[in-house]
Parts: C-alpha cells; structure tokens; sequence
C-alpha cells in the first residue's frame, strides 16, 4: 500500500491493515525459487537430451534437431494436461513449468479442455488462444521489432 493511501486511512483502518500483516502467512520465496529452478532445469535438461538424441541417431544437425525436440515436448506436455498430471507438476513447482514451451502449450491445452463442453469449433478453437494469444502477438510483434532494427542497423553500416 502507497504511504499516501496509508494517511488517508482512518486509525481503526490502519490498525486493522498492521494486524492484518502479522496474520498474513509468510512466503518461502527461496524455497520456491528452488522448485522453480529444479523442474525447469529438468525440463530444459530432458529438451537437451532429446536433442542430443536426434543429433546422435537421427543425423540432425544442431539447427535442425530443434523442431522436433519442440514438438516432442509440446505432445509430451499436452498428453500430460489432458492426464492431469501437468497442473499438479505446476502446483508444486510454480513458475518452473511456466517458462520453457511446455508451459505454453499447457496454457492452450487447458484452454482448450475447459472448453471443450461448448463444441470443437466455437468452444476449443474459439477459446484456445485466450491465454496465450496476448503472448503469441507480443512474439510476433518483438520479432518484428528485432528483425527492423537489425535491417536498420545494417543499412546504416552495421555496428
């Protein structure tokens, strides 16, 4: 709370607000941090592995070994969204899951399935995107941005 907002409080408020904030439960902050890096370390590791894996047995190069690493952990994380099993992983680990596509693709398969009741076309495809379409047009235009800027500078001379 803003101390401006604070003086505008009457004495019963204020008092009200200071024992408020003593009941308030405390968050582990660093314990959640830990989580956090553990399973998304984990995640990244297993996508790390799975890379390796097409690179060694499949003849991929670095390059082309991506997509299907992606895909692979996309499928991966809707199977697990559709089994449940995800939510509870996120539960426990926070932002860890978040991070990496995985969590993306949670983003659109819950959508999705809470949805789904309404209809393929006007229910999943209609409310798919809900979350995470702000994030795929922030993408979009960021890379817009990146890749005008990059023009512009080497144009300009380079740097």
């Amino acid at each position: 709370m803003s101390s401006k907002k604070k003086k505008k409080l009457t004495p019963t408020q204020q008092k009200y607000q200071a024992f408020a904030k003593t009941r308030e439960p405390k968050r582990p902050v660093v314990t959640n941090a830990i989580k956090a890096f553990l399973v998304g370390g984990i995640i990244c590791t297993f996508g790390q592995g799975l890379q390796w894996f097409f690179i060694r047995y499949f003849n991929f190069t670095e390059v082309t070994a991506g997509n299907p690493t992606v895909a692979i952990l996309i499928i991966i994380s809707v199977l697990l969204t559709g089994f449940g099993v995800y939510d509870h992983i996120a539960q426990w680990a926070g932002a860890g899951t978040a991070v990496p596509v995985t969590g993306f693709a949670n983003t659109v398969a819950s959508a999705s399935i809470e949805h789904r009741s309404e209809g393929y076309v006007l229910g999943v495809g209609g409310n798919m995107f809900k979350l995470a379409g702000p994030v795929i047009a922030f993408g979009v235009f960021s890379g817009f941005a990146v890749a005008l800027t990059k023009i512009i500078i080497e144009k300009l001379g380079g740097i």
